[in-house]
């Protein structure tokens, strides 16, 4: 029960915390002055740490996006591949939200396999981006974490990203 009501008052604060944002001058000044490209083509590199078998391994992800006009939300495709133990390729379908001009929010499900099981199975992927601006390339700071049945794993790693 505890935990329930830790996980409910994470979420509120964290929906109170996105709603007060999207409400700043800030954001409507961003959300009527929409800078960002129609496309997108980003890679991120980090070290995944799976938490159930307790090994870091090595990993990277790639993600094409189409950012839906005068609107802060994305959607596109992703790929993540896990180079170590326990490798595995992921072809996810990607969701993404600007609640601000540098944070970028993406959730991502998709279809996982292991190269040691030829059994395909999902997973689901979730990502936070902290993102500075140079020119058409933006760049910044990634954490993710990435579900699938057989494990957890959480990643902090460096983002970067094309708009075109």
């Amino acid at each position: 029960m505890k935990k329930r009501l830790k996980l409910l008052v994470c979420f509120s604060c964290l929906t109170t915390t996105l709603s007060t944002t999207a409400q700043s001058s800030d954001s409507l000044s961003y959300k009527n002055n929409h800078r960002f490209h129609k496309h997108e083509i980003g890679v991120a590199a980090s070290p995944p740490y799976f938490i159930k078998e307790k090994i870091i391994s090595a990993g990277f992800h790639a993600h094409c996006v189409y950012n839906i006009p005068k609107t802060k939300f994305g959607i596109g495709l992703s790929y993540e591949r896990i180079l170590l133990k326990p490798k595995h390729n992921t072809f996810g379908l990607v969701t993404s939200v600007r609640p601000t001009e540098k944070f970028n929010f993406s959730l991502s499900p998709g279809i996982t396999f292991e190269d040691k099981n030829s059994t395909p199975f999902f997973s689901l992927h979730a990502e936070v981006s902290y993102e500075f601006e140079i020119g058409h390339v933006h760049i910044g700071p990634a954490f993710e974490f990435a579900y699938d049945p057989n494990d957890y794993h959480i990643s902090l790693g460096i983002h970067i990203g094309f708009g075109f």
